[in-house]
């Protein structure tokens, strides 16, 4: 009964979200609860902007580089979990720690608006249970534009204008494609790029990403 309640109460919000702004996110809670263990003055750096006020640039390079069957998929590529597991199995084997996620941009929406950055069964399924609320209640549009708004893009950077101002002082309606082909090339490693720098590596990521980014489709 407990368990029932609870997704009733997530689902809840999960409509709320559909047409309101979350002022915060479990994510952003939780990094800023991290942060405040060394400088208990710290702050996220964060802005809202509304769809059209961000780049068309970035929402191809973000889905081109997250989630290429976003326009399609109910919110779940089983067959990308499958891989991802398969993968991870035989890293683990020969003591390897890169993993990979196999998450669409709407399990990756649940996760940060609900839950943390925890490796769990529980969590997994809780997400897959959010993530098919999420579907099932907003669009494609809201969802991207929800993802945008609110994906870690640094150490406490969240969201499109916060990255478009750190990284190349201008706002999320002004990227162009390289910017946000790099700005996509990111979001698995946000802290370590915002720490490190452009690397070799995230230029090759960035150039790949610009070329694909003509053949996805964004809402």
């Amino acid at each position: 009964m407990l368990f029932l309640l609870y997704q009733a109460g997530l689902f809840i919000l999960v409509i709320w979200y559909g047409f309101h702004n979350p002022s915060s996110t479990a994510i952003m809670q939780q990094t800023l609860r991290v942060l405040r263990q060394d400088n208990p003055e710290a702050r996220l750096q964060h802005e809202w902007v509304p769809y059209d006020k961000i780049s068309t640039h970035l929402k191809r390079a973000v889905v081109a580089a997250e989630d290429s069957n976003f326009i399609n998929h109910s919110g779940v590529e089983w067959q990308d979990i499958r891989r991802a597991w398969e993968y991870n199995r035989k890293q683990a084997a020969t003591g390897r720690n890169a993993m990979r996620g196999g998450s669409t941009i709407t399990q990756q929406l649940a996760k940060n608006l609900f839950l943390s950055n925890t490796r769990s069964y529980w969590r997994k399924g809780q997400e897959l249970i959010i993530t098919y609320m999420i579907e099932l209640t907003m669009s494609k549009e809201r969802i991207l534009e929800l993802y945008l708004n609110y994906a870690q893009w640094g150490v406490d950077i969240f969201g499109a204008q916060a990255a478009a101002q750190r990284y190349f002082k201008r706002d999320a309606a002004a990227l162009g494609p390289a910017q946000s082909a790099q700005l996509a090339s990111m979001l698995p490693r946000p802290a370590y790029y915002d720490e490190t720098g452009v690397t070799r590596y995230l230029r090759s990521r960035t150039a790949t990403i610009q070329q694909r980014m003509r053949l996805v489709e964004v809402p």
